[in-house]
């Protein structure tokens, strides 16, 4: 059978977010330099969709990751760490004839030319994912299904899962898109252009690097770019240390229930300004936390308050981003998502959603590695509360997230 029945649905709503993606066993070097001269390698995961599936499980959310895993060692390590963050892993699949996908990388930035990554997942279990072979019923069970584009580009299979899980239909969940443009997975030409332009418009909610979306697509500018991906309720585009600019049309994503008709039922209403708080059923709340007070333009470059407008169908916020002394590069996009996705759960409004993933990336830039135990909640909301300019001048170096009050990470920078 080739996608979903007609007429699936869920009788009950019992996850919270259902992450899709390959999961590969990562070897992080035990020192900096070439690939070539690391004498030693530890075993951690890594994969864009299980690592928003471990911050969220971690965060308190109900989280599960369904993925195609070889019938191998590396197979149950995935499965075992994963589950070990409290993440549903029962609908993972093995596979007895491909193996789980391995990659070794450098310990310097992605964004540097030294940096190195070598990967072994040609013809991994998780390329053979496919309509035919993905549990609907289980990826259908949560309040948000996110997915990224690098499961489009393992595979022609796979690119055609991607195409059954975005296509509208009664009884989707609201659909949560990574673009995670990665040039080395794709197979030639521009199709990763076209193709990831194509999944973002049918999606309900899209989180998108401005460099990616240069690189992809050839737009340059959060507004130019909101152009081009008009549909989704939610646009997250991410701009680096220039902070994140959020563009909220009509409903806004938040939590839906099972049966709900498609992306536009989902409950939030729209807000006026940034800083409206909703509740879970998207009632407008009157103690929207340090909520912005000036009506400016937003998603100009290098601003560095936070501002928020009704710009034509869209309220536009602007976030800034955290100074943040960073360890290690890498999973900040991930965890970005996790702590957006999480206040989306929590009714929260654009800016807190925002401020949540900013805090979620800076917990992952001061470890080593793609995951780390996230703030505790309670932690997170009194950062998030925070005025402008206390907002402007929080500092996080590693070990912040163990602090038990707020004010012990305030500085000047």
């Amino acid at each position: 059978m080739s996608g979903p029945a007609a007429g699936t649905a869920v009788a009950a709503t019992t996850t919270d977010v259902v992450c899709l993606g390959e999961s590969m066993v990562t070897f992080l070097p035990s020192q900096p330099g070439r690939l070539a001269d690391v004498p030693s390698f530890g075993r951690g995961i890594g994969g864009a969709e299980s690592n928003v599936a471990c911050a969220l499980a971690a965060a308190g959310h109900r989280a599960a990751w369904v993925g195609r895993v070889g019938a191998d060692g590396f197979g149950d390590h995935l499965v075992e760490t994963i589950a070990s963050y409290g993440v549903d892993t029962s609908a993972v699949r093995r596979d007895p004839v491909r193996p789980t996908g391995i990659y070794f990388r450098t310990a310097t930035d992605r964004g540097t030319d030294t940096h190195e990554v070598a990967y072994y997942r040609a013809g991994s279990a998780a390329s053979a994912m496919s309509p035919a072979n993905v549990p609907y019923e289980e990826l259908f069970a949560g309040r948000i299904l996110h997915l990224s584009g690098i499961t489009a580009a393992l595979s022609g299979d796979c690119l055609a899962l991607m195409r059954e899980l975005t296509a509208a239909r009664p009884g989707r969940p609201l659909v949560s898109f990574d673009v995670n443009h990665r040039p080395h997975l794709w197979r030639g030409g521009d199709a990763d252009a076209s193709v990831l332009l194509e999944l973002a418009r049918r999606a309900d909610l899209v989180f998108v690097g401005e460099d990616e979306a240069e690189e992809a697509w050839g737009i340059v500018g959060a507004e130019a770019i909101r152009a081009a991906v008009p549909e989704p309720s939610v646009l997250v585009v991410k701009r680096g240390s220039a902070g994140a600019t959020v563009f909220a049309s009509g409903l806004r994503p938040g939590p839906r229930s099972s049966n709900a008709g498609g992306a536009e039922n989902a409950p939030g209403a729209r807000s006026t300004e940034g800083g409206g708080a909703e509740d879970a059923a998207g009632a407008r709340s009157s103690s929207a936390a340090g909520a912005e007070s000036d009506a400016r333009r937003a998603g100009s470059a290098g601003r560095g308050a936070e501002d928020a407008d009704t710009a034509g169908p869209d309220t536009v916020t602007h976030v800034p981003a955290l100074h943040v002394d960073v360890v290690a590069a890498v999973g900040a996009g991930d965890a970005f998502a996790a702590g957006f996705l999480s206040a989306t759960l929590r009714g929260l409004p654009v800016r807190d959603r925002a401020r949540h993933g900013h805090l979620m990336a800076a917990a992952v830039l001061t470890v080593p590695g793609d995951l780390t135990e996230p703030p505790a909640r309670d932690h997170a909301d009194r950062l998030v509360a925070l005025d402008g300019d206390a907002w402007g001048t929080l500092r996080l170096g590693p070990g912040w997230t163990a602090a038990d009050r707020a004010s012990e990470e305030v500085r000047t920078p």
